[in-house]
Order: structure tokens, then C-alpha cells, then sequence
């Protein structure tokens, strides 16, 4: 079994190699951190996500729904994502 901080922690590094102008879907950031089937869990660990390193509003739904943010909200999270050119 796989440790919850060893996951996070995982789940934050494949976030922070997101570049700028790219998104990847909760699933798929989960498969990268080594559990394919955790994308709710890389949902929670993006809400509770404060820093700033972390571009958590990179992290979408796999039907391109933006999902939640906490920083600002989903519109706030909508204006970063037009900002870098993910979303047109």
C-alpha cells in the first residue's frame, strides 16, 4: 500500500512539471503518481493545495469541466487557464 504523504507528495510533483499553457485531467496525474485509479483523491489533494509552486489549476476534468479551485473559484481558475493559452 502506497503512504498517503508518499502520494501526495508524488501527486505534487507531477503537478509542478504541468507547463504552462498545458492541463491534465485528475486521472491522469493520478497515473503518473502511480495509482490510476486515485483521480478523487488527486481532486482532494489539489483542494487543499496552498502552495504556490503547485499550479493546481492545471489539474481539469477528464469531460473538460475545470472542477474546483481554491484559490479564487472555478472562474478564477477559468482567467489563469485563458491567461496561459489553455483554454481558448
Amino acid at each position: 500500500m502506497v503512504s498517503k504523504n508518499n502520494f501526495t507528495e508524488r501527486v505534487r510533483s507531477v503537478v509542478r512539471d504541468i507547463p504552462k499553457g498545458e492541463t491534465m485531467t485528475y486521472g491522469e496525474v493520478a497515473a503518473l503518481a502511480g495509482s490510476p485509479n486515485a483521480a478523487r483523491a488527486v481532486g482532494t489533494i489539489m483542494s487543499k493545495n496552498y502552495d504556490p509552486s503547485v499550479p493546481c489549476h492545471r489539474v481539469i476534468g477528464a469531460n473538460g469541466s475545470l472542477g474546483g479551485y481554491n484559490r479564487g473559484g472555478v472562474e478564477k481558475k477559468r482567467e489563469l487557464l485563458q491567461q496561459e493559452g489553455a483554454l481558448v
